[in-house]
């Protein structure tokens, strides 16, 4: 019976398997997020694997059990003894959330006075008190509990707390 499955890859190797499995006739799904990084003293956007490391494919493991287990960067389709059955609502409701191809994530909601961690940049790990967004940009204004200071950082590195 076919059903969608998740894939557990090589690290690195979802792409490949990917591209493996839908040569091989195997429907794949391999989601991705744009996210906002902290590189190198600045922020960039990049493009990551929504779940590192797994993969979803729609297959009859009867059929193609075997050739899936042994394509060239799968490590096992998730499962003890049997494949666990992903249900395609969850297939269906990351596939809403997509745009151009890419998961967009939802952005979290802040209240002035909301505690929030700051996680990534040069204050990673401090936390502090939301004051308020800055209009027209993707920055907010925290006060710092460390340094009792008002800091205006991305809105993407932080998160409530």
């Amino acid at each position: 019976m076919v059903n969608w499955y998740a894939i557990y890859t090589k690290p690195g190797a979802e792409d490949s398997a990917t591209r493996l499995l839908t040569n091989a006739g195997i429907e794949t799904f391999n989601p991705k997020i744009r996210i906002r990084k902290y590189v190198r003293k600045k922020f960039t956007e990049v493009i990551e694997q929504l779940f590192p490391s797994y993969i979803f494919a729609s297959f009859d493991p009867g059929t193609h059990g075997h050739m899936i287990k042994y394509t060239r960067g799968v490590r096992y389709v998730v499962g003890k003894e049997y494949p666990l059955v992903v249900p395609p609502e969850m297939i269906e409701a990351i596939r809403e959330r997509m745009e151009d191809g890419v998961v967009k994530p939802e952005r979290e909601k802040f209240e002035t006075g909301d505690r929030v961690l700051i996680k990534e940049g040069p204050f990673k790990d401090f936390y502090g008190i939301f004051e308020r967004n800055l209009s027209g940009r993707e920055r907010v204004v925290i006060l710092l509990e460390a340094l009792f200071c008002r800091v205006e950082i991305e809105r993407f590195s932080i998160k409530k707390d």
